[in-house]
């Protein structure tokens, strides 16, 4: 509220101590900031750092008004942010000495850092605390907050978030996504733009018709205000406020606070573009001498008293950076430790599942399912064995459910479990990201594989990364369900093979299968995993038909499953090509070649133990893929192949595998893309005659 003389009067539920605790927060940032500066200058913190100073009210202030269970989630210049928030949650001294020690731990590249030095400057992260991480991604944590709202909509909690990003993020596809959607489905997420005036080195003024963010507001129709970020009671009035909203109900709130930021963009940033008066017409407004006089004046404080204030600060900071030059740096041992959540199919579960493939194999009354319907099922069962499952994305829901794999599904469990979104893969992902990180299942929709490259920022940045660079401390259970593969002469932008581009990244699983059974048991092991899957699904499989036990059965990832027994040749190869791979084989048995086909399934986690076994027992190998021959999955197997089994090689390699070329639309220029069975009977022959 505001007096008659135009100052700012604190709000009545803060007293003294919470007044001395917001100057106290401040002021630890300011020095913390300056101490990180100077340690960049002496080499000692490696690396880029975006420092926060002069911004400290829009964090201290926003975070003030959060409950204990709300979320935050942060930016590449975070370190306000992760501090406010596990100051606020700390209880007594001790616990936010500890506090500040592990954040410069963490800058500092040590082991006792909040990420084990594997997050940094810009990925620090305390997601026990409730703050989801800060990116190295501009925008990149608007979607994943949007998904951590969602996540307490469907958990019917009153929890909220807060989003924090600069000026910069609002001309990103990902802004304009998650707002759009937020505002539609009214979740409870508050967006906090720090607006100090640059983007980098660009002016917001050149890069926006509109001299204010918030006025954007107007298109999601939600409510869009200009607070003065210099002022922390201004910011943690306008927050709460914002925060009652949203748990009564009412959807998110655009929060601009105007601000500045007393250093460059990075400390390497000389800023030219910023002229010296208004480099000092800012200071004049420092949040902290400022709030400081402020409690002076209004009889809050004794000048004594916020002198105190200072020099604690200072004494804590130079205690947490002791602390963190004398902590450890991490093992280099452990340097592949947390990329995944490890829970490695047991013997036990390996052969149970051997044993149900063989009886699907023997058994002639088995019922059968359309590949479409093996999917649905999988989906169904997890849906009633899981309350944290649900399903979104695009055709989805009550009117969708492309090919079938989910028609009846929103009928049958409501539009709170199986929902449509707009068309906005970075949404979708980064969304299925949010909500993973906050104790629900997602399984999100991605409607062709050529689509997920909108997403990879999300999927692949946020997703598969957050546990590794958060120090092990988080996991992302989502699985993207997609499809790919030619065959319908919708042409290159419809039709691809990209499964080797999600094989590259770190952090994430690939699964493929090539039958109505595996694809049934390998959903449901992939939504009950606690790693982000890329689930990739043939077009041209959806109507074939094959045996699926009513049993509820999952197959183990990481387990290939050797399709058909031979031992001239083995062929490998996964999805649509594995029907192919055994059309071949059946034809060259009549010319009394044996070949030996498996099928992946997996291709991370990967089987080369089967795979070993079957090149130590016929010495000959071919590969087919859909895919690109160039860069293809099969030229990484390849590979792996000559480290593990070079010395029971016969013959090189031979690649089948996609021409390329774009995937044409006519018939017959696809068909001549796309391997056939007599290509792959080809090189299998190829292979057969070489030396």
């Amino acid at each position: 509220m505001t007096t008659p003389n135009g100052a700012m009067q604190a709000p009545a539920e803060l007293g003294k101590g919470e007044l001395l605790d917001i100057l106290r927060r401040m002021w630890e940032i300011r020095i913390f900031e300056n101490t990180v500066y100077d340690l960049l200058g002496q080499n000692i913190i490696k690396g880029a750092s975006h420092l926060y100073a002069g911004q400290e009210a829009v964090a201290v202030g926003a975070i003030a008004a959060l409950r204990d269970d709300d979320l935050i989630t942060s930016t590449h210049r975070g370190h306000g942010h992760c501090h406010a928030r596990g100051d606020s949650l700390a209880i007594g001294t001790e616990a936010k000495q500890e506090h500040l020690n592990k954040m410069m731990a963490e800058l500092c590249g040590r082991a006792t850092g909040y990420c084990g030095g594997r997050g940094g400057s810009m990925h620090i992260a305390d997601v026990e605390k409730g703050n989801l991480g800060a990116t190295g991604i501009v925008g990149g944590n608007i979607p994943v907050a949007t998904g951590a709202a969602l996540s307490m909509r469907l958990q019917g909690l009153d929890r909220c978030v807060v989003c924090f990003f600069g000026d910069g993020a609002t001309n990103t596809g990902n802004f304009h996504e998650s707002l759009n959607l937020a505002a539609a489905w009214k979740l409870p997420v508050i967006y906090v733009v720090e607006n100090n005036l640059y983007g980098m080195s660009v002016p917001f003024d050149k890069v926006s018709p509109l001299p204010d963010v918030a006025a954007r507001a107007a298109a999601y129709d939600m409510p869009g205000i200009v607070l003065d970020g210099m002022d922390p009671i201004a910011v943690y009035e306008g927050v709460s406020a914002a925060l009652a909203n949203a748990r009564q109900g009412q959807g998110p709130t655009l929060i601009e606070c105007k601000t500045y930021r007393w250093y460059g963009h990075s400390r390497s940033d000389p800023r030219v573009y910023r002229s010296k008066d208004e480099e000092q017409a800012w200071r004049e407004r420092d949040p902290i001498p400022n709030f400081a006089d402020r409690l002076v004046a209004q009889g809050i404080a004794t000048r004594a008293e916020v002198d105190a204030v200072e020099a604690a600060a200072d004494k804590a900071v130079e205690r947490a950076t002791e602390f963190a030059l004398n902590s450890p740096m991490p093992n280099p041992a452990e340097v592949e430790k947390d990329v995944y959540v490890l829970a490695p199919a047991t013997p036990a579960e390996i052969e149970a599942e051997q044993r149900l493939r063989e009886r699907v194999c023997s058994e002639a009354n088995l019922p059968t399912r359309f590949y479409w319907e093996a999917i649905r099922d999988a989906l169904r069962e997890e849906l009633l064995r899981d309350p944290s499952v649900f399903v979104m994305g695009e055709d989805v829901g009550i009117y969708g459910g492309a090919y079938g794999a989910t028609r009846g599904l929103a009928q049958e469990f409501g539009d709170r479990r199986v929902f449509d979104t707009p068309i906005s893969e970075a949404l979708i992902g980064g969304m299925a990201v949010g909500a993973a990180m906050t104790s629900m299942r997602p399984v999100a929709e991605l409607m062709y594989v050529d689509f997920t490259p909108l997403a990879m920022d999300q999927i692949a940045n946020q997703g598969a990364k957050n546990r590794y660079m958060f120090g092990g401390k988080t996991r992302v259970p989502m699985v993207i369900r997609t499809e790919g593969g030619a065959g319908r002469s919708i042409a290159a932008h419809h039709s691809q093979s990209l499964e080797a581009l999600w094989t590259h990244f770190p952090g994430i699983y690939v699964v493929m299968p090539s039958t109505p059974y595996d694809a049934k048991g390998l959903l449901k092991a992939a939504i009950r995993d606690d790693n982000p899957i890329m689930f990739i699904e043939h077009k041209m499989l959806y109507g074939t038909k094959g045996p699926v036990p009513d049993d509820d059965y999952v197959i183990p990832l990481g387990v290939a499953d050797i399709k058909r027994e031979g031992s001239d040749v083995t062929l490998i190869s996964y999805s649509r090509m594995v029907l192919r791979c055994l059309e071949a084989a059946e034809t060259l048995a009549a010319e009394g070649i044996s070949v030996e086909v498996i099928d992946l399934r997996s291709l991370k986690p990967l089987d080369m133990e089967t795979i070993v076994a079957s090149v130590r027992k016929t010495g000959r190998v071919v590969g087919v893929t859909e895919a690109y021959k160039t860069g293809s999955f099969i030229s990484e197997l390849f590979v792996r192949i000559n480290e593990s089994a070079f010395d029971w090689l016969d013959a090189p390699m031979v690649r089948v595998a996609a021409a390329d070329v774009p995937v044409p639309m006519a018939e017959t220029l696809e068909d001549a893309a796309i391997p056939s069975t007599a290509a792959i009977i080809a090189g299998v022959q190829r292979v057969l005659h070489q030396a």
